[in-house]
């Protein structure tokens, strides 16, 4: 009856225990953040390049402390802020690429008017 608890008991820790998660998992997060950074994250999304560099840290951290159910959960939060600071960073540039035509629009509408007078109207 004992080497059977003892077993079942074996099989639960053994059931339980999390897989070290592949080391490039990390450098996938590196990767990222380098692309938000290129994209012009640190100008359009700060608070999500800050906080993906934090939760890569964090999980480099969880990584040499063995605590592998961390580390998955840190790189998958880094890499979703550095994807938004991605986005961000692109909704900002086309934001104020319309607010250059439109201004561009409004001084050439005013030239015409100016040339044209009423009727252009």
């Amino acid at each position: 009856m004992k080497p059977i608890l003892i077993l079942c008991v074996c099989l639960a820790f053994v059931a339980c225990a999390v897989p070290q998660p592949d080391p490039k998992v990390l450098d996938t997060v590196e990767k990222s953040i380098q692309l938000a950074q290129t994209a012009g994250g640190e100008e359009f999304a700060p608070v999500e390049m800050r906080f993906a560099r934090e939760k890569l840290a964090s999980a480099k951290l969880a990584m040499e402390k063995q605590k592998y159910e961390v580390v998955v959960y840190l790189a998958e939060e880094a890499e979703i802020n550095a994807e938004l600071a991605i986005e961000k960073s692109r909704t900002a540039k086309s934001r104020r690429k319309v607010s250059e035509l439109r201004k561009s629009n409004e001084e050439l509408y005013e030239r015409l008017v100016e040339t044209f007078g009423d009727e252009f109207k």
